[in-house]
């Protein structure tokens, strides 16, 4: 048997269900991993040791009573450091908020977790705000790669994806609006699904933001979407509620030679793609065809105007957050972030803003229009390798800090789900993911697809052990 932090969410319940293992078992196991790794990686924000092993037996005792809450009961996970649980501050990756008060509640998938029975084990780490899709903050300093120190995370659920590859729990939650989930998952080796706008209810809720699962393999993702996917009326943006069965629907043999595929090897915006990552997204979509599917190349729909644009927004967005900070909290942001979020920001006009926002508008449109012929969308989910730990963003300049999402940004706005699944490494051991991306509202389309992927892919290497 694998060690007892490596088992996946679907190991550990089985072995719950036959008593061969107790939930205590497993959530000291990897409480254990956890403190091992910790020096090395920084992933952790907070971490509930007593409280994770109170709910692992509480879940041990409704096992052995033949009352499971569901079958993902008492598997660890993690939440997002931004993803608010009661009695938790919440300081947003910013030095700025190290006051933050205990929040009073669980968010949406806090409380679906719980119900469910999983064992939080505590928070993961994030950047300032969320932003530049780094795992550096000011207030929890520099997250690292596993699969080498030196390397990036990328964010800005930058804890869960370390904490995902190192082993920290089967289970792990992040937020994205703008690759928040999918560029982690692409640096780290790990897969992660970036639901449709509204299918996993979140608050508070704003316009690209979701909360998706980060794990090691498309089943485990599936599962936890099945909880994840409940209603919850604080979220005024959720979809109307379907009963779906992600995983059992995401098991479901599928028809490639029904399927049309759209290949799009380079947005030609922001950042050149790198030969190795071109090279496997290549090798991924030649594998769909293979298999029978229709692939055809797709040009690109994100002009650098556009995509400049959306940097705008984000912007004005993270301007108005930190003007209401006071001088003193403001000096205390990430000095990267301050000149990144005021060098423009700060002499925008009411008509900037707005202008801001129709690049939005725009790339909701074009997104939609490009993909429309296709049944599903396969790219890149980065087009850059691991970048070093300690910078903001790949070539750590405050006035242009996001060529780095072409890739991911456009589906945010689109409201479509997409997700990142790694596919092979770069010749010094890196993991090199590619995106599927699905028509708005086809999460179980693009997790059936993800799954047949996983099996088409090469051989895949040992998990990283940073210790």
């Amino acid at each position: 048997m694998a060690a007892l932090h490596e088992l996946s969410a679907l190991e550990a319940a089985a072995q719950y269900a036959s008593g061969a293992l107790s939930p205590v078992e497993v959530v000291r196991a990897c409480l254990d991993r956890v403190a091992a790794c910790e020096p090395r990686l920084n992933a952790m924000y907070r971490l509930d040791r007593e409280g994770a092993l109170l709910a692992a037996r509480a879940a041990e005792a409704r096992w052995r009573a033949g009352q499971p809450l569901s079958p993902l009961d008492g598997v660890p996970a993690t939440l997002k450091e931004n993803l608010y649980t009661k009695g938790d501050p919440a300081p947003i990756g910013t030095r700025a908020n190290e006051d933050a008060p205990p929040q009073p509640a669980d968010c949406p998938p806090a409380a679906r977790l719980r119900e469910a029975g999983c064992v939080l084990l505590g928070k993961t780490t994030m950047p300032d705000f969320g932003m530049l899709s780094s795992g550096l903050s000011s207030v929890h300093g520099v997250t690292r790669n596993p699969w080498r120190l030196d390397r990036n995370t990328s964010g800005s659920s930058s804890g869960a994806g370390a904490a995902a590859a190192a082993g920290y729990a089967p289970l792990h939650l992040g937020t994205d609006i703008g690759g928040s989930l999918r560029l982690p998952a692409t640096h780290c080796g790990v897969y992660a699904l970036k639901p449709s706008l509204g299918r996993v209810p979140i608050h508070p809720p704003y316009l690209g933001r979701v909360a998706g699962p980060m794990t090691r393999s498309v089943a485990a993702s599936a599962a936890l979407m099945s909880m994840l996917a409940k209603p919850d009326a604080r979220d005024f943006m959720s979809l109307p509620f379907e009963e779906i069965d992600f995983r059992g629907g995401s098991e479901k043999k599928i028809e490639f030679k029904t399927l049309r595929i759209g290949f799009l090897p380079d947005m030609k915006a922001g950042l050149p793609v790198h030969p190795e990552v071109r090279a496997a997204a290549a090798a991924a979509a030649g594998a769909l065809a293979s298999a029978g599917a229709q692939v055809e190349e797709m040009p690109s729909f994100l002009t650098p105007e556009l995509l400049d644009g959306m940097a705008r927004f984000f912007e004005a967005r993270s301007h108005n957050d930190f003007m209401q900070l006071s001088p003193a909290k403001q000096a205390k942001v990430l000095p990267f972030i301050a000149e990144w979020c005021t060098w423009r920001a700060r002499g925008f006009s009411g008509r900037d803003v707005m202008a801001a926002y129709a690049s939005y508008v725009e790339l909701r449109e074009v997104t939609t229009r490009a993909c429309l012929p296709y049944d599903y969308v396969i790219s890149p989910t980065s087009p850059i390798l691991p970048y070093e730990a300690e910078l903001a963003c790949p070539g750590n300049d405050p006035h242009n800090a996001l060529p780095h999402i072409a890739f991911t940004v456009p589906y945010n706005m689109s409201e479509q789900p997409a997700a990142s699944l790694n596919w092979t490494y770069s010749a010094d051991g890196l993991p090199i993911g590619v995106q599927l991306i699905g028509r708005r509202f086809d999460d179980l389309g693009v997790l059936r697809l993800s799954r047949a992927l996983e099996q088409l892919r090469p051989a895949q290497r040992a998990w990283p052990d940073p210790l």
